[in-house]
C-alpha cells in the first residue's frame, strides 16, 4: 500500500510523505535541448553521419535526434544561427572521450585541444553552423 501525500504548501511545492516533508519540483524532467541551424538538412545530415545521432521525428522546420541511450534529445530548428562564445551549449558525455576526439579530428571536424582538470576529461567540437558542443568523461 502506498503512503499518501499531504500537500503542505501550493506556493513551495512542499508535501508531506510518510512524515518526511518533500519539496517538489515545478517541472519533471529536461525535455529536450535545441540549437539553431542554417540548413536543417545539411544539419541533419551532420550529426547523424558525424556523430552518429539517429533522427527520430522530422519536422517542417525541426528534426528531433537520439543520443545514445540518452532520454533526453536533440532537436535542431531551422533559423538564425547566433553563435557566440557566451552560448549555452549541451555536454555529451563518452567513456571513449579519446576514440570519439580522433574519429573527430579524422573527420575534419572543428575541435578545441583534448583537456583534463583533474576530475573531467572534455573537449568542445563545432557543428556546420559553430555552434559549440562539448564532449567529457568523467569517473
Amino acid at each position: 500500500m502506498i503512503a499518501a501525500a499531504t500537500l503542505i504548501d501550493r506556493r513551495d511545492r512542499t508535501i508531506r510523505l510518510r512524515g518526511l516533508i518533500v519539496k517538489m519540483s515545478l517541472l519533471e524532467r529536461v525535455d529536450s535541448i535545441c540549437l539553431k541551424v542554417s540548413d536543417i538538412e545539411k544539419a541533419s545530415t551532420w550529426y547523424q553521419d558525424i556523430l552518429g545521432f539517429n533522427e527520430s521525428f522530422k519536422g517542417d522546420n525541426y528534426r528531433i535526434l537520439t543520443v545514445g541511450n540518452s532520454k533526453v534529445p536533440l532537436t535542431i530548428e531551422e533559423g538564425v544561427v547566433r553563435s557566440s562564445h557566451s552560448q549555452v551549449y549541451p555536454i555529451f558525455y563518452s567513456k571513449n572521450i579519446e576514440n570519439v576526439y580522433d574519429v573527430l579530428k579524422e573527420n575534419c571536424v572543428t575541435v578545441s585541444d583534448l583537456h583534463y582538470d583533474g576530475v573531467n576529461k572534455y573537449f568542445n567540437l563545432f557543428d556546420l553552423d559553430g555552434n559549440k558542443l562539448q564532449v567529457c568523461y568523467w569517473d
